[in-house]
């Protein structure tokens, strides 16, 4: 049983590039919401925009779509909802077709296929100013009639650039709409593919009679491919724009890191000093402010690689960057098209799984699932930045952070360790040594905008907040819970945390990780990782603080020169290359189990990434114990 939404439901649908995307932030502005779509994991954005007459609309941003013809998964879900045939969710009362003013051959093809649904339909011609400037003259009236539905223009980059659409919207048409009846087809959700050929006539025809023909090739764009997409230029400027990402990582994150942790410690400092003797105040500094705190403090540096990701993606390089990596992916039984989800990865696992819907070849997606938990996701980015900060030093290196070098480095081997499992499998498997040659679309290059970038890294920053504040607020207080109960007896010799439920649980794990240098505290942390990787932070920043009795002064925000003091430099090793290899939270083995269909593959994936992290910090160890 489904519960639909109540109130009128305008979908925006239209074919990816086409910035339809930028239309809906423009229209919904911060009124939105990202999820997914019932029953399945691709990506649902949502927002609400206001009527003048007090009401509000839903507006639904589908996934983009060439056809209603679905090829992939995530166009078999826009059609479920354009069909009303999508689990929890209602038939759209109006439909907004965004069309690129540049590539009007496109996007009219799949104008006469929604024009088919019988829906209310407003056609939009976006990035008309380009086109404009390219020379190419719309008549938006002209090219009305002929489609037999209202068009307007939009510019949806610039500030009342979706006025007309505002307009349409608040005249509400569908309470009046009167269309051609809709086909059995439709109705049925078959499109049979003879009226794609019919469409193409047709479009033909409706362009050579408004003289809208003449194609007009992007000669920006144009020079710049002949530069970024160069056999021998085109990979240097790939790599150097990942350095640039990883140096930034840590430049640029120091002041707004220094001032979360002064604050952390400012208030870890006043409720000591303000709050009676008592659990509760334990629990509070301790266990909420030190777990936390530790997280927090680095939102900043998963912020800046969010932030290069969007941007990478705003302005049409992503699509230049899976074409470079083509032909190396091939060799290790993938297609280009397998580095956009992979790169998502590096954000979260999850999205990144998620993204492998658009994928077609059925065995290309499977083997990209398996390899998207190795790419270093941004959760594994506080447990590298902490373990860095505490055994590498903040020195140069031919002019460069050697941090960044080294958090570079581990990245590279995160993605080494992909292709390598990926290779493996091309060998055991027919269908991977056969080529699939590459064919995606190469969207114009355009200014990526500030108002796009600012939401985008505002919903990452809340899905953070809210993990922060919910899983990992749970589990802090679970944890502190275990390290600081039962209280040692009498005359007990250590530390007051050996003798808890923590303390008892690590000791057991201990014998399993001890060949890896491991003690008993990192134990907890492992175990606890698990349900999120940001976790074994704030596990470590709490079995520290309570170690360093007093607490106050030993919260999170201290733990670097606390690890450098405890441990080796061989254990810190360890514990960099366990977390290359090592299984991804809870979340990504369950997404893996949806996208496949069952638990063969996360079983899978979860037993040779155990394999693999445990085999490389063993040898990481010995290999540093022996030199160092």
């Amino acid at each position: 049983m489904h519960l639909v939404p109540r109130g009128t439901m305008v979908a925006m649908v239209g074919n990816p590039n086409c910035g339809k995307t930028a239309l809906f932030n423009r229209l919904t502005g911060s009124h939105q919401k990202v999820a997914n779509y019932a029953g399945a994991t691709v990506e649902k954005k949502e927002g609400r925009l206001a009527m003048p007459d007090g009401t509000a609309l839903r507006v639904l941003d589908l996934p983009g779509v060439y056809s209603l013809y679905p090829r992939s998964d995530d166009e078999r879900v826009a059609c479920d909802v354009l069909l009303g045939q999508s689990p929890g969710e209602k038939r759209p009362d109006a439909l907004v077709c965004v069309v690129d003013a540049t590539n009007l051959r496109r996007g009219l093809r799949l104008v006469l296929a929604v024009k088919r649904l019988g829906l209310p339909c407003l056609v939009v011609l976006n990035m008309a100013d380009l086109a404009e400037s390219r020379g190419l003259k719309i008549d938006p009236a002209a090219l009305s009639q002929a489609l037999g539905l209202p068009v307007v223009t939009s510019v949806a980059v610039h500030a009342g650039g979706d006025a007309a659409v505002r307009a349409w919207l608040a005249a509400q048409p569908w309470t009046r709409w009167s269309p051609v009846p809709e086909s059995r087809d439709a109705k049925n959700g078959q499109h049979e593919t003879s009226n794609t050929e019919g469409d193409h006539v047709q479009v033909q025809g409706i362009l050579r009679r408004l003289q809208l023909d003449a194609l007009l090739p992007d000669a920006l764009s144009d020079r710049i491919d002949r530069v970024v997409l160069h056999p021998l230029a085109g990979p240097a400027i790939l790599l150097a724009v990942l350095f640039l990402v990883f140096q930034a990582v840590f430049a640029w994150a120091t002041g707004p890191m220094d001032l979360i942790k002064s604050a952390t410690d400012a208030l870890s400092a006043a409720a000591m000093q303000a709050l009676p003797q008592v659990w509760w105040r334990d629990l509070l500094v301790q266990g909420l402010l030190a777990g936390m705190g530790g997280v927090l403090v680095f939102l900043p540096q998963i912020l800046i690689l969010f932030f290069f990701i969007l941007l990478l993606e705003e302005s049409g390089y992503l699509p230049r960057a899976a074409f470079l990596l083509d032909r190396i992916m091939g060799g290790v039984g993938l297609s280009g098209r397998s580095f956009i989800p992979l790169l998502s990865s590096f954000a979260c696992a999850v999205p990144g799984i998620m993204a492998t819907r658009t994928i077609a070849n059925r065995r290309d997606r499977m083997v990209t699932i398996l390899i998207a938990p190795l790419m270093t996701c941004s959760a594994r980015l506080p447990i590298y930045t902490l373990l860095i900060s505490a055994f590498i030093p903040p020195s140069t290196w031919g002019g460069m952070q050697l941090q960044g070098l080294v958090l570079l480095g581990l990245y590279l081997t995160g993605i080494a360790g992909g292709m390598a499992v990926a290779w493996v499998l091309k060998q055991l498997t027919r269908s991977g040594r056969q080529s699939r040659p590459l064919m995606m679309e190469l969207p114009s290059y355009h200014w990526p905008t500030v108002r796009n970038l600012a939401l985008g890294l505002w919903q990452r920053a809340w899905i953070f907040l809210r993990r922060v504040g919910t899983v990992i607020l749970l589990l802090t207080v679970a944890l502190w819970w275990l390290a600081s109960y039962p209280a040692a007896p009498a005359g007990a010799v250590g530390p007051a945390i050996e003798h808890s439920y923590a303390g008892q649980i690590g000791h057991v794990l201990v014998r399993l990780f001890e060949p890896l240098g491991f003690n008993w505290q990192i134990s907890v942390a492992l175990l606890t990782g698990m349900a999120a990787r940001e976790v074994a932070i704030g596990a470590l920043a709490t079995v520290y603080a309570v170690v360093a009795a007093g607490g106050g002064a030993a919260t999170a925000t201290a733990l670097a020169p606390v690890l450098a003091g405890q441990w080796s430099l061989a254990t810190g090793m360890a514990l960099l290359a366990w977390y290359i290899f090592a299984p991804q939270c809870l979340s990504t083995l369950v997404a893996i189990h949806r996208e496949s269909g069952g638990w063969k593959l996360p079983v899978i994936t979860l037993g040779y990434q155990l394999g693999l992290a445990y085999a490389a910090a063993f040898i990481t160890f010995r290999v540093v114990s022996h030199w160092v």
